[in-house]
């Protein structure tokens, strides 16, 4: 079954991150005399990258040194306040054990740094899992480009309409289907209606199996 494969995002996706991120960057806006709405985090912060996120907050264009100074402060932020919190969305270590078991390649495709997915990866212990591990420093244009799942399944040597990608955001989903993958929207920051139309829609991966992912994965060309 190696001819398929499954990607999966991560902030949302592998983890319940986003409330954390958004209290991180409360802090981080708080400190600039901001104080951004959880609707404008909604619509603005999940799913986007950090340069949109903090362009769009600030009103204007944050790039060079300047991007990377106040990326590093926010995300920093972000580490110090999950580490404590870290957890797998349900059932998720035993679902990626079931891929694996059933011949799948996995990898994991995130617009988050490297050193937030570090942080998540060494305390649930999946890096060895995955065959392809993509980063916001791995990519030049970010979701809902379709680049970094395009560069992950370059990564596995699978072709893009064999692989399923996991995401949670419009950007994200926008991305894998522009990408010309399956997509599995997980239900963790949006409502099913407020995402674009998935093969599925999952709450978590208590009841879900590697032979559905299959079945979706051979019939749903």
């Amino acid at each position: 079954m190696n001819k398929y494969a499954v990607i999966f995002d991560m902030d949302g996706v592998i983890c319940h991150t986003n409330p954390y991120h958004t209290i991180a960057f409360e802090r981080f806006f708080e400190k600039r005399g901001l104080n951004p709405t959880h609707e404008e985090y909604a619509e603005h912060m999940f799913g986007k990258s950090n340069s949109y996120i903090l362009s769009h907050f600030l009103k204007r264009k944050v790039e060079g040194e300047e991007f990377l100074a106040l990326e590093f402060e926010k995300e920093a932020l972000f580490r110090e306040i999950y580490a404590d919190h870290i957890s797998p969305i349900d059932d998720f270590p035993a679902f990626l054990d079931s891929l694996k078991t059933a011949g799948l390649k996995t990898g994991v495709a995130t617009s988050a740094p490297r050193a937030n997915l570090d942080l998540i990866m060494n305390f649930l212990k999946f890096e060895p899992k995955m065959e392809s591990i993509m980063a916001s420093e791995n990519v030049t244009k970010h979701k809902p480009d379709p680049q970094v799942y395009l560069k992950s399944a370059e990564n596995l040597g699978v072709d893009p309409a064999n692989c399923m990608v996991f995401e949670d955001s419009v950007s994200g989903i926008t991305a894998g289907l522009n990408a010309g993958m399956r997509v599995i929207g997980v239900l963790s920051s949006h409502k099913k209606e407020e995402l674009p139309p998935c093969h599925l829609y999952i709450d978590n991966y208590l009841h879900l199996t590697s032979q559905t992912i299959l079945d979706i994965l051979i019939n749903e060309k």
